[in-house]
């Protein structure tokens, strides 16, 4: 009888272990609806088992389920109330809420997005998340309701005082937000300097897009593309190219060693890159070439209305 017990329970353990690896694996691979089914399956006989509940409200989180993702980290947050991570991802689903329904509704949550943010950071003074969330909230809220630029640069700091490329990034965000551009300019490219990460030259590149300085914006690319070796930059910089009207032949070239390049882990589609050289051709006035690669964009991606719009327009000239 003792030995059939120890069996089941071994059995049931190795089940509970396969369940919650499966749900994993199935985030992975952003099957998130075959994870969230996992789990509550799982949850029906395990209900208090934290991590299958944290992956749980991970699951609806990536399917902007936002209040079934709060049901699950307010259950974390109130029952381990001194887990940093748990009260992070209540107020990230809070706040993903938040930016979901209107602005007067967003109003009645707020407090909670913040409360929660403020006790993650609280909890775990290295939390750089947290740290990250509290600058964008404190930047995007307007003064009367809790905004303040200075308290985003005083966890800014503190990032920086973590991570200088985080601190970095942060103080750039803060002050493009505020707009501040020399500063902003300065602190995204400290964080080139110290870091150098894709991410910190798409935050630069981006930057100067919304300063209308694309020129810079492809001189940063092409830095980009010389340090990381990546094909995707080939896109961007034809991509600006093509939006701006600037550096035509530039922009060709990389569009053309994109396509020729071109593999799944270049991310955009070879369809978007045909959209582009079709601008290119455009700008130039060349209509039979233009034509032809608005057509070829069509034929990869048929659904994408600004592809038709940009026929409509080039049919025109």
């Amino acid at each position: 009888m003792y030995r059939f017990f120890w069996i089941l329970l071994v059995s049931s353990m190795c089940f509970s272990q396969t369940s919650k690896e499966k749900a994993e694996t199935f985030i992975e691979k952003k099957e998130f609806k075959k994870a969230q089914s996992e789990l509550l399956l799982f949850l029906k006989t395990n209900p208090k088992d934290i991590d299958a509940i944290e992956l749980l409200g991970d699951a609806y989180g990536h399917q902007k389920k936002w209040d079934d993702a709060i049901s699950q980290y307010q259950y974390l947050s109130q029952n381990h109330p001194k887990n940093a991570n748990y009260q992070y991802k209540y107020g990230g689903a809070l706040g993903m809420k938040a930016l979901s329904i209107s602005k007067i509704k967003a109003l009645g949550i707020i407090g909670d997005v913040k409360e929660a943010f403020l006790k993650a950071a609280e909890l775990d003074p290295k939390h750089i998340d947290a740290r990250w969330a509290l600058v964008e909230l404190y930047v995007s809220l307007p003064g009367i309701i809790g905004g303040s630029t200075s308290k985003a640069l005083d966890y800014a700091e503190e990032l920086e005082k973590l991570s200088k490329v985080d601190g970095y990034l942060a103080k750039g965000y803060v002050y493009e937000y505020d707009d501040e551009p020399k500063l902003a300019e300065k602190y995204y490219r400290l964080a080139i300097k110290v870091g150098g990460s894709i991410t910190c030259f798409e935050k630069l590149t981006s930057f100067y897009e919304g300063q209308n300085q694309p020129d810079k914006a492809i001189s940063n690319l092409e830095a980009a593309q010389q340090k990381h070796q990546r094909n995707a930059m080939h896109y961007q910089i034809g991509k600006v190219s093509a939006d701006y009207n600037i550096q035509l032949d530039k922009g060709e070239k990389c569009l053309k060693a994109y396509l020729s390049h071109h593999s799944a882990k270049d991310g955009v589609p070879k369809a978007w890159a045909y959209y582009r050289l079709a601008q290119i051709y455009k700008h130039r006035g060349h209509k039979t070439e233009a034509l032809k690669w608005i057509n070829k964009a069509i034929s990869g991606l048929p659904e994408i209305e600004v592809f038709k719009k940009e026929k409509t327009v080039i049919s025109k000239l």
